[in-house]
Order: structure tokens, then C-alpha cells, then sequence
């Protein structure tokens, strides 16, 4: 009998950058009609415990997870973690380590953005996202939002993207290291969209073979922004390096508004099969 179930391996909640409370995400995967859905927030698994009670009173499988920033050749690459063990102390100090630095962070962001001429505040920001972590995200938001830019793409293109002028570095780990720490950690390592890692097809597979090496198991080939070229191209990187495919919307909510949990841009089928294969791997 065939096994129509769908799911979604790569969605964040307010925890991060997402606009949807955990609860909130997974009463939206059942009238969606998923079957099981990953929770996978930057740098935080805070959303979890709220997720997994949800989780269990809808009859929604919830695979725990993280999106983990690192660098490689002056690219940011996120590499997913499933089945993590939010407890394990070296990934627990890293994560403390990133939530702490955010903070600070966004303040000197926002002071930047105001000496830009922006009018805006922290405690702006809060009133406004009161129960969100607060990100770029949300400053680009708040800035559309209040008129002073007309969209968040000339947010990011022009002011906080990396390296313009109100954008604030970050701590950083390497892609390699992540997948050790994701496996020390009790979970399964998967590079998140090799597309968007904007890097030169001789280094992407560099990449992917010292991944491999440390104990990456899969790659994200299914994917809302990939073209039906991009998909193919990544499937058969996977095939070539003998690692698993998995697929995600990434959804965030009204931060990605044209981008819908389980389908993406509508052009996602993303099959339990997905999930099934990397269970096998635990």
C-alpha cells in the first residue's frame, strides 16, 4: 500500500525568527494535513518542550531540531540538526553562547539603524514582537511596517544584510564542527538548502565530502527556492556522495509570507519516506 503521508522537515517558530508561536505551528500542520513536522529554530531548541505537548495532543509527529550557523569560505551555511538532545552540555553552552551574543547584538544594530535616520527602539521592538526572540527579521519588519522602507528585501539588501552598514558580525562555527557537536549531541546532520550557500560548485563539494567525513548524513534537496534544475542538481549530489535526501518549506510565518508550511510556493511534496530513511539512521 502506498504511503501518501506528508510532512515538513525545516520550520521555525517565534522561538527565532518564525511569526508562529510552537503550539500555534503545529495546529497549522494538521489542518495542513501533515503527518509529522521538524522544528528546526536558529541557533535555539526553546521552542521545543512547548512544540512536543502540542505535538502529542494533535497526534502530530515532531522530530526535535535546530538550524545551526556556521561559516565556510566567508559563506554562512546552516546545517540542520534532528533528533538533538537539547540538554547535552558543549551544545547547550554553544547555544547559550549565541542566544546571549543576539542580544547584544541587536542592540548595536538597532543604534546603527538610527544613526542610518531610522526611527527606532528596543523597546519599540519588544511592544511590538512581544513574544518573539528578536531578530533582523524583525527589525526589517518593523521598519516596512512603519513606513520608513517599502519592503523588507531593501532592508536586508540595504542595511542589514552581511556586510552592510547597520549589519553586526556574529559568532561563528564551522560547518564540520556543527555536524560533530549535532552528533555528540545524539542527533543526525543535514546540510539546510546547498543552493542558497552561494558557493562555487568545486568548493560546495569540498564542503560536503569534510561534512560527510565528520558525519553528515543527508542533504536538503527539496526545497522552496529551488528551481526544478536546482532539485535534480541536488539529488543527484546526494546520490553521488551517498547521502540521504530530506526536504523543507522553511517556513517562518508572515516573515516568509509567500512561503506556506508543507508546500513552500507550492511546489513541495515532501514524503514521510524522507523522514522514515533518516530515522534508520539513528
Amino acid at each position: 500500500m502506498t504511503d501518501t503521508r506528508i510532512i515538513d522537515m525545516h520550520v521555525h517558530s517565534s522561538a527565532s525568527d518564525g511569526t508562529f508561536s510552537p503550539a500555534l505551528l503545529l495546529s497549522e500542520a494538521k489542518k495542513a494535513g501533515l503527518s509529522a513536522m521538524a522544528l528546526t529554530d536558529h541557533d535555539t531548541m526553546d521552542g521545543i518542550e512547548e512544540a512536543a505537548a502540542a505535538a502529542k495532543e494533535l497526534g502530530i509527529e515532531l522530530v526535535p531540531g535546530v538550524e545551526i550557523s556556521t561559516e565556510y569560505h566567508d559563506r554562512e551555511i546552516h546545517v540542520l540538526g534532528y533528533y538533538v538532545s537539547a540538554n547535552y552540555p558543549r551544545l547547550k553552552a554553544m547555544l547559550e553562547e549565541f542566544r546571549d551574543f543576539r542580544a547584544t547584538r541587536n542592540v548595536r544594530m538597532v543604534k546603527r539603524l538610527q544613526e542610518e535616520g531610522f526611527s527606532i527602539t528596543m523597546e519599540q521592538l519588544t511592544e511590538k514582537f512581544p513574544d518573539s526572540v528578536l531578530t533582523r527579521a524583525h527589525m526589517s519588519r518593523f521598519l516596512c511596517e512603519t513606513g520608513q522602507i517599502p519592503d523588507t528585501r531593501t532592508a536586508f539588501a540595504k542595511y542589514l544584510g552581511e556586510n552592510c552598514c547597520c549589519y553586526i558580525d556574529r559568532p561563528k562555527i564551522s560547518p564540520v564542527e556543527a555536524v560533530i557537536l549535532i552528533r555528540e549531541a545524539g542527533g543526525l546532520a543535514v546540510l539546510a538548502h546547498p543552493v542558497l550557500c552561494d558557493l562555487p560548485e568545486t568548493d560546495l563539494r569540498q564542503m560536503i565530502v569534510e561534512m560527510k567525513e565528520a558525519g553528515m548524513c543527508g542533504l536538503e534537496a527539496v526545497y522552496s527556492e529551488n528551481s526544478a534544475e536546482d532539485e535534480v542538481h541536488m539529488r543527484k549530489l546526494a546520490d553521488e556522495f551517498d547521502l540521504l535526501i530530506t526536504g523543507g518549506s522553511d517556513f517562518h510565518g508572515s516573515n516568509k509570507p509567500d512561503i506556506l508550511l508543507g508546500v513552500g510556493k507550492g511546489n513541495l511534496h515532501i514524503p514521510y519516506a524522507f523522514l522514515q530513511s533518516l530515522k534508520e539512521k539513528r
